[in-house]
């Protein structure tokens, strides 16, 4: 735990020098290319449950866990261990031609705490490659099976599955700016499932019943023999902490299952305990799907994991009597180091019930959330879980998104200089503290985005 400024030994670099190394020569994910070059990240020096302190030694509450991902909060000594005794008996070894110990148990273990007969797990590095691998495993399947023209995915507006080539495409974050290329042959989007979108007078039934039948019209105009899959999130959660309305889930798996389609619940963010369970599809949403992909929690960020998890239906139909060969993979699929962080992690959550814990705090966590609705700059408060977001408003008619970036920087500013990190996403701000959090520090979270809030409300003249 770090108190103090940072104090360099002789030989170490100054946070100045580090900065200067940063903005030369570390290119960022997300970063603007027009201020790449002067950019001023937070200098991390440390971290202990459900905090981060700066190289001045300013504390933080990490808001955002991390990238969704620190569940069982930072500083974990048993983890560390664990990790650095696995690295001296076996850093790694090839998953093409080898097995180990820790792979193996993860895999079983995986296969018991999923739904369904979902019991077959490929190891990727992470979520955008465990939800390519998804993908391709619907290619391979309708390959196999004679048709090579149902590859469309359907996905939904504001979901977010990755930064690969096949993950990318499916993404439907549709603000975000990009010079890249997308593969737009093989998607398909369906428009927004954002219950606080629907026109006045809408009720939440008959909006769910729209956006249901969204996914009917669009496999009935692609074609159900072109549609292969149906991708998404439980919550959309880069997308703004989007909660479909209740019921959408199990109605959605009924038109996929009516026309042949595979259903892939991305659960790379609500898996590992985010809403309370080990994976959020049927414990919270009541549906079995075909494909489960997760990462994040399944090590709590401690090293690099992912994993696409496949039902034993789709891998009967995949499988055959001819040898042909699944040929997708990664050098560090199944790395005994990750696996075995995520043995310690589960091991960790089940012995000091975490997910109990989780179901316990959610409610009071969703009471103050909803109560900074009483801000005339708030235009919705939603979440379920440890899953929170604060959707600003700006109050003009035909707000530019100029407008709506700087009220969401403002309040991102506010937060921080209180002493708590969220993640900006234009007009919103989003957070998924560590699921170690306590009521008390509940408090503290939402004290300190509440005074955030009445300073940018000053600001914006509210």
């Amino acid at each position: 735990m770090l108190t103090e400024n940072r104090n360099p030994g002789a030989n170490e670099p100054s946070a100045e020098t580090l900065k200067s190394w940063d903005r030369e020569h570390f290119l960022h994910p997300w970063a603007s290319m027009d201020t790449s070059a002067s950019h001023d990240h937070m200098l991390v020096d440390g971290a202990d449950g459900i905090y981060l302190w700066d190289s001045n030694g300013r504390r933080y509450i990490d808001g955002p866990g991390g990238m969704w991902c620190v569940q069982i909060g930072y500083g974990r000594q048993e983890m560390a261990d664990a990790i650095s005794n696995q690295v001296m008996k076996l850093p790694y070894t090839s998953p093409w031609t080898t097995t180990t110990e820790p792979s193996a148990v993860l895999a079983k273990k995986i296969a018991e705490l999923a739904p369904g007969d979902l019991n077959n797990v490929f190891f990727t590095t992470g979520g955008s490659t465990a939800v390519d691998t998804a993908l391709r495993a619907v290619h391979f399947l309708n390959n196999r099976l004679g048709r090579p023209g149902k590859k469309v995915v359907i996905a939904r507006e504001k979901g977010y599955h990755g930064s690969t080539y096949l993950s990318a495409t499916v993404s439907g974050k549709e603000r975000d700016k990009t010079r890249f290329d997308v593969e737009k042959r093989l998607v398909h989007f369906i428009p927004n499932v954002n219950p606080y979108m629907r026109p006045d007078g809408t009720s939440v039934e008959d909006w769910c019943d729209e956006k249901v039948a969204d996914l009917e019209k669009a496999i009935l105009e692609v074609g159900p023999d072109k549609v292969g899959a149906f991708i998404a999130e439980p919550i959309l959660c880069s997308g703004g902490v989007i909660v479909p309305p209740p019921g959408y889930h199990r109605r959605t798996l009924e038109i996929c299952r009516k026309y042949d389609v595979i259903y892939i619940s991305d659960e790379v963010v609500t898996g590992f305990g985010r809403l309370g369970h080990w994976f959020a599809s049927k414990d919270v949403f009541d549906i079995e799907p075909d494909m489960i992909t997760c990462a994040k929690g399944l090590t709590s960020g401690y090293l690099p994991l992912g994993a696409c998890i496949i039902s034993d239906r789709i891998m009967e139909q995949m499988s055959g009597p001819d040898n042909v060969l699944f040929s997708n993979g990664y050098t560090y699929s199944a790395h005994p180091v990750s696996c075995v962080a995520a043995l310690k992690n589960i091991e960790i959550i089940e012995r000091e019930e975490i997910l109990e814990r989780v179901r316990h705090n959610a409610p009071y966590f969703q009471e103050r959330l909803s109560a900074l609705s009483k801000f005339a700059i708030v235009g919705d408060a939603r979440g379920m879980g440890l899953l929170g977001c604060i959707e600003g408003r700006t109050g003009r008619e035909g707000s530019t998104l100029e407008a709506e970036r700087d009220l969401g920087a403002k309040l991102d500013a506010a937060c921080e200089e209180l002493g708590l990190l969220v993640r900006p996403l234009i007009n919103m701000c989003v957070f998924s503290p560590p699921l170690i959090i306590t009521r008390e520090q509940i408090d503290e979270m939402f004290d300190i985005l509440e005074k955030a809030l009445e300073q940018v409300s000053k600001e914006l003249g509210f």
